[in-house]
């Protein structure tokens, strides 16, 4: 046999852009900023722009590829060169989701999460679909809007279906005949290895994926090994579900920092160098919602508000007392958020997506920590269109659907929000002039009567009140030192608060600078 043979063609970036052809089905690997073959969508956009080329193609994604205004989907962010995109999230492709997306240029669907990365497991296998019972009750219901993100997108995707006595959501599974994966060495047969990945993600799923459907697959990765020098144990694709390398010397783990070995494992990173976020009200909000932690509770923890609650844990040295996930794979350590989302520093464990979502919408959640846009008198969540946005779930349904506990953090009103602290006190210097609480939410997110009737645990968080959620409605809980009921938090909601007799004073260590000093609280609580 001649070995040479085996091996797999490495090819540059813009041969790799030059092999996805008119119409072709994309799935693109990597979630946020991690696990993205950057350098060959480059190249795809340099090609699109210089010979308009490919064109009307079917773009598939976990979910939110790229930053903020750059880089990943927005690269793609060109008129003619996508006509539909399946995907988990959009809120961080600001140019990919409003230019394309709100603006009706192309088809947009958003399945949870969850349900993307088992969706490639259901192709490789190739199963017509993923039967599953999370977004059920929402916008993803086709009773609904069926996942369709702008009026563009008409065609259902998403059935109601009776499965054994209960009611599913069948999603459809397209055919992709490309893939455009992420690795960080592969030997010469292509065996592909992630050990300066911060996550594995579904790489795996994927190749297999459109292997399986006699596609190609385009891996890029940061080196070049020998054969037979990669640990079997570390190798997390076979090489013969791979058809081309491009190699990136330079590539960086996320958007933010080109390498931390501390988001690897390869070494641990001190509790002491997580400095603490500024004092404001969203810190504020994230102190209060970290009180609801208790020992050997399993919690996930999400983005916006709810992303700085990891960065008090470490303030309070809480490591070790309960056990922090994230939907990207990771487990324990200290969840890093913005462009480190999907990441953690010194993390125990690192799993494939799909298997993290398994225990999810499993109900294995013991409190998930998310963030809110909207509110409404029935407790009703929106978190994926608002005002000119269409962001997308993520994780959002899969989580709050399943988990026990559910603590919603966000500002009462936004836009021009002004919050200040007087010696302990909240003071409201000015008012944000959009109202959070709504009478109803622009999109179903998640279903408050629905999580009443299953004895979920649902509280919200804001930075000068805490409110639960009752069969009779929302109810009042706490409420922080110097701020009035009347004038500073029920007029600011245009629907019946039940106010109780007593209402609490928030902890007022929550709005003193450094350390609260809650850590042996925390230990003795019980759930």
């Amino acid at each position: 046999m001649n070995l040479a043979l085996m091996e797999k063609e490495i090819i540059s970036a813009a041969q790799a852009a030059r092999l996805i052809r008119q119409g072709d089905t994309l799935i693109i690997g990597g979630s946020g900023g991690i696990g993205v073959a950057e350098k060959v969508l480059e190249a795809l956009e340099s090609r699109f722009l210089s010979d308009r080329e490919p064109g009307n193609l079917t773009i598939l994604h976990t979910t939110g590829i790229g930053a903020v205004t750059k880089y990943g989907l927005n690269r793609l962010a060109h008129v003619g060169l996508i006509k539909r995109v399946i995907g988990g999230n959009f809120g961080l492709q600001l140019p990919f989701m409003k230019e394309l997306i709100v603006s009706n240029r192309i088809e947009a669907y958003n399945f949870p999460q969850g349900v993307m990365c088992q969706l490639y497991r259901a192709m490789a296998g190739k199963q017509p679909g993923l039967i599953s019972h999370v977004g059920l009750g929402t916008y993803i219901d086709p009773r609904i809007d069926g996942g369709k993100m702008n009026d563009a997108t008409t065609e259902n995707l998403v059935e109601v279906l009776e499965v054994g006595g209960r009611e599913m959501l069948f999603f459809h599974a397209p055919v992709a005949n490309m893939a455009l994966i992420r690795g960080t060495t592969a030997d010469d047969n292509g065996n592909i290895s992630l050990e300066h990945e911060p996550a594995t993600l579904e790489g795996l799923s994927i190749a297999q994926a459109v292997h399986n459907a006699g596609g190609t697959v385009i891996c890029q990765v940061k080196r070049i090994t020998g054969r037979g020098k990669l640990n079997p144990h570390m190798v997390r694709i076979p090489g013969f579900l791979i058809d081309k390398l491009v190699i990136d010397e330079n590539q960086a783990q996320n958007y933010a920092v080109n390498f931390d070995p501390s988001l690897c494992g390869e070494t641990r990173r001190p509790i002491e160098s997580i400095k603490p976020d500024p004092l404001n009200e969203r810190r504020i909000i994230a102190r209060r919602a970290a009180l609801e932690l208790y020992p050997g509770a399993v919690v996930n923890m999400g983005v916006g508000v709810s992303a700085g609650i990891p960065n008090v844990t470490a303030e309070e040295k809480l490591d070790g007392i309960f056990s922090i996930t994230v939907e990207s794979g990771v487990i324990g350590g200290f969840a890093g958020h913005g462009l480190y989302f999907g990441s953690a520093y010194n993390a125990e464990a690192i799993i494939d997506q799909a298997y993290m979502f398994d225990f999810y919408d499993g109900g294995g959640l013991d409190i998930a920590f998310v963030s809110f846009a909207e509110v409404d008198v029935e407790g009703n969540v929106n978190v994926t269109r608002f005002g000119n946005r269409n962001d997308g779930a993520g994780g959002f349904i899969d989580i709050t659907q399943n988990a026990r506990r559910i603590v919603f953090s966000g500002t009462l009103t936004g836009g021009g929000l002004d919050a200040s602290l007087d010696n302990g006190h909240l003071v409201i210097e000015k008012e944000g002039k959009i109202k959070k609480f709504v009478p109803r939410v622009n999109q179903l997110s998640f279903n408050g009567p629905k999580a009443i009737a299953n004895d979920v645990d649902v509280i919200f968080v804001t930075e000068r009140a805490v409110f639960r959620l009752k069969g009779h409605g929302i109810e009042i809980s706490e409420v922080a030192p110097g701020i009035d009921i009347e004038k500073e938090v029920l007029s600011q909601i245009p629907f019946p608060v039940s106010v109780p007799k007593t209402v609490k004073l928030m902890d007022h260590r929550i709005f003193l600078d450094g350390p609260m000093g809650i850590r042996d609280e925390i230990i003795s609580k019980t759930h």
